[in-house]
């Protein structure tokens, strides 16, 4: 029924009714041409013979009947064979799909430097994924009014002008969970190791919004990275964005590998709330690199429990500004399923320069430092999905390493600035200590945790707690003490402490060590034990001490791991073996 519009003039009423006599005509004459061609197809041999029942005429009624839905009661219609004819007509004539498979396309304008110019494609959602005609995939970014600006996932070498870009209909996404874990993917979320296919039935949308305020709960759970410094003086908790900033090879992926190798401990267990699946985003890196870095991980039996997503520096920029998101939503899956996840991005500074790249390639306006404006929110979008969530949400949780490489100790540059206002805290690593042989290359002074103290455990509290300012007391007299050497008995005395700390918290790397192994260790240091010794023969004392302990005193560890504190019985005990073992160590 064609609606007829209130005011209509008569003249015009009629008109329509003239149109709607013309369609119901056009219908049957297409009807009958239908069946007049449907007996063509089925029998061309076959010829009318005047008086004589031949096959045609039989034939005639029971296409006309698959045709105009009809029907006939003559019995020679009933037999077999003509019943099956009939059928095949009607599959032919009305099972056929009547409704165009319509497909939105459009053509490329223009193709270079990884950015297509698509004609067309009118309806295309804001990073909604299309396909070319040679197989590639693309991201439309830029939606202007007379094309559209789309961002190639690959080589732009096999498109050229003309070629037709389809629609998929769906916002880039990756699949999700589990059965990732032990596998090393792309930005896209394919299979990259050759193990074969993942076996992920789950897909999740990579660039998702980050939780609310009301599923989010405050950090209370301690995420130990296996590292001293960082957990008895920056503490993470589990839930907490904590940055990595350092120059080029000051450790930064050495704090976040340790990190990763120290939660076997936890993996190996059953208790699912303690576990911490990982995942491990590298973002312009060379391969021989992320390969390197997948066997280590392999030979320390962590591979099990982590994802690599690798956009290497070969990959296009728009696969390097797509990984984080991706590691991200694998994260997440984790985390809104009750588990707990920890993602490292390594590093953000490449994606920055990534995203420059295609935006300026899509003539957005430049701003500081050639970064197009929205380069705070590409970051903060993205940290913002690490949280802690409330038990009615689960009780999950997604902790961010993300990693930042300043240009000679930078920190006030536009990404580093940006990324430690988004985080919780920085661990700042400088050259100058790394060169020293003090490693970790951590300045305690400019490293600092916002949230992580919370979730500190009270044994580290009870031995760490004066640590910090003893250390920092001591930076500040060292700074005197090069002028002269006329110091009182209390300056020499923090001095010494100082030195001998600064020597109890480098670590070796792929050496993560167990909590209640490091405050067994720094409570030797902070409660004056160590005073006397040679710096020299600290590292050779700890090494020793702790294989006494965990050979002969493995009751104490136990009971500090299982308390979660130092009691007057366990300090007591503690302080006889570090006074036994100092009376007979050389």
């Amino acid at each position: 029924m064609i609606p007829v519009q209130q005011g209509t003039s008569l003249l015009q009423k009629d008109y329509i009714g003239f149109s709607l006599v013309n369609v119901e005509k056009q219908k049957t004459k297409i009807m009958n041409h239908k069946c007049d061609h449907a007996l063509k197809v089925l029998l061309p041999e076959q010829k009318v013979v005047a008086g004589a029942e031949q096959p045609v005429s039989k034939a005639l009624p029971a296409a006309c009947v698959g045709v105009n839905h009809l029907h006939t009661h003559r019995p020679w219609l009933q037999k077999t064979g003509t019943a099956e004819v009939s059928s095949i007509l009607e599959e032919k004539i009305l099972g056929a799909d009547t409704s165009a498979d319509l497909e939105e396309t459009g053509r490329v304008l223009s193709i270079g430097d990884g950015i297509a110019r698509v004609y067309g494609l009118r309806n295309v959602q804001a990073e909604e994924m299309v396909e070319f005609s040679s197989g590639l995939k693309g991201m439309s970014l830029n939606l202007e009014p007379d094309n559209v600006g789309v961002v190639v996932f690959g080589n732009d070498k096999l498109i050229k002008e003309g070629d037709i870009v389809k629609r998929t209909g769906a916002i880039v996404d990756v699949p999700v969970g589990v059965e990732l874990l032990g596998r090393v993917v792309d930005a896209l979320g394919n299979a990259i190791d050759g193990k074969g296919p993942l076996g992920s039935s789950i897909r999740r949308r990579v660039g998702l919004k980050a939780p609310g305020i009301i599923p989010r709960i405050s950090v209370r759970e301690p995420m130990q990275t296996g590292i001293k410094a960082v957990d008895s003086l920056v503490p993470i908790g589990r839930g907490q964005r904590e940055l990595i900033i350092g120059d080029r090879q000051t450790g930064k992926t050495a704090i976040a590998i340790d990190t990763i190798i120290n939660q076997k401990r936890f993996n190996e267990g059953t208790d699912e709330k303690k576990k911490l699946y990982c995942i491990y985003v590298a973002i312009g890196q060379k391969r021989s690199t992320v390969a390197q870095l997948v066997k280590r991980l392999t030979d320390a039996d962590a591979m099990k429990y982590t994802i690599v997503v690798s956009a290497t520096a070969s990959d296009a920029a728009p696969l390097q500004y797509l990984a984080p998101y991706s590691g991200c939503s694998m994260g997440e899956y984790f985390r809104d399923n009750g588990k707990h996840a920890l993602i490292i991005y390594d590093d953000l500074s490449k994606q920055a320069v990534a995203y420059r790249q295609m935006s300026l390639l899509l003539r957005r306006p430049p701003g500081r430092e050639a970064y197009p404006g929205d380069v705070f929110y590409l970051h903060s979008r993205l940290l913002e999905r690490a949280a802690k969530m409330n038990d009615n949400f689960g009780g999950g949780s997604l902790t961010a390493l993300p990693v930042i490489e300043t240009q000679a100790g930078d920190v006030s540059a536009y990404i580093p600035t940006n990324v430690i206002s988004i985080t919780d805290g920085q661990i700042f690593l400088e050259t100058e200590l790394f060169y020293k042989g003090i490693r970790p290359a951590i300045n305690v002074g400019l490293s600092v945790s916002r949230v992580g103290s919370a979730a500190q455990t009270k044994a580290m509290k009870q031995v760490a707690g004066t640590m910090k300012l003893e250390l920092a007391q001591y930076r500040e007299v060292a700074a005197f003490a090069q002028f002269g050497s006329d110091l009182d008995a209390a300056t020499q005395q923090l001095l010494n402490r100082g030195v001998r700390l600064t020597e109890l918290l480098k670590q070796g790397q792929y050496c993560p060590m167990a909590i209640e192994e490091q405050v067994t260790v720094i409570y030797a240091g902070v409660r004056g034990h160590l005073d006397k010794m040679e710096p020299s023969k600290i590292t050779k004392f700890e090494k020793a001490f702790l294989q006494h302990v965990l050979s002969q005193h493995q009751d104490l560890l136990s009971a500090i791991r299982a308390d979660g504190m130092i009691s007057e019985a366990s300090d007591t005990k503690l302080k006889q073996i570090v006074l036994t073992f100092l009376s007979s160590f050389e």
